[in-house]
């Protein structure tokens, strides 16, 4: 009997699965299939290298099994090394239905007509690379982004603590923890006021008490 795998992945995990799960659920209830088990990551897309993904793909191996993602780029961003995958598993015989491309919902051996056939598969790769292109393109677009932000903040000698941003003065920082040490302020007050993180907070703190400490 084959088995249906389902497989979703955020970039991090300030990012909810929730979505691409409720999605891929929801198609499997409207046309009557049973997952076998659900596969998440919350890594990134550049690479394969994740813990559940190699988890589905050392198990999603027989013909006629199934992976249903909810969307392309939810398995990776890099054009070349997702195309790959994608043929491992059409060579294994293993089945990739992708809910945002509906062409590859589609059963093409149990369609009568040979050209269709043909026709369907060869618009279903095209598109399938052409979700491909921009996911890759996004990624890229992204990792610009960041090192023009990165260079921007050096030139403005704003990145310290090896690479770190810097979240606010020390001084400002410094006026406001004294309101906590005096009983005056809840340190979440203080965070909330200050605009901070809390491990931001606690390093900043840590740098106060040591500098009280050497005074």
């Amino acid at each position: 009997m084959s088995n249906v795998y389902g497989y979703h992945r955020t970039s991090t995990t300030d990012q909810h699965l929730d979505r691409g799960i409720t999605a891929i659920n929801d198609y499997c209830k409207a046309n009557n299939i049973t997952l076998t088990e659900m596969f998440t990551d919350q890594q990134t897309g550049k690479n394969f290298n994740r813990p559940d993904y190699q988890a589905m793909k050392r198990i999603a191996k027989n013909k006629g099994d199934v992976i249903i993602l909810s969307e392309l780029d939810r398995l990776g961003r890099n054009k070349e090394d997702t195309l790959k995958e994608l043929q491992h598993y059409k060579s294994l015989g293993v089945r990739v239905m992708i809910l945002e491309i509906p062409t590859t919902l589609v059963e093409y051996s149990k369609m009568d007509n040979t050209m269709a056939t043909m026709i369907m598969e060869t618009i279903n790769n095209m598109l399938v690379e052409m979700y491909a292109t921009f996911a890759h393109a996004e990624m890229q677009k992204r990792e610009k982004r960041q090192k023009e932000g990165i260079q921007a903040k050096k030139v403005r000698g704003d990145w310290q603590d090896y690479g770190r941003p810097k979240a606010i003065d020390y001084r400002v920082f410094e006026n406001e923890y004294k309101k906590v040490v005096d009983g005056e302020m809840k340190p979440f007050e203080c965070m909330k006021k200050l605009g901070m993180t809390k491990p931001t907070f606690y390093r900043y703190k840590k740098q106060y008490e040591v500098k009280q400490k050497q005074e």
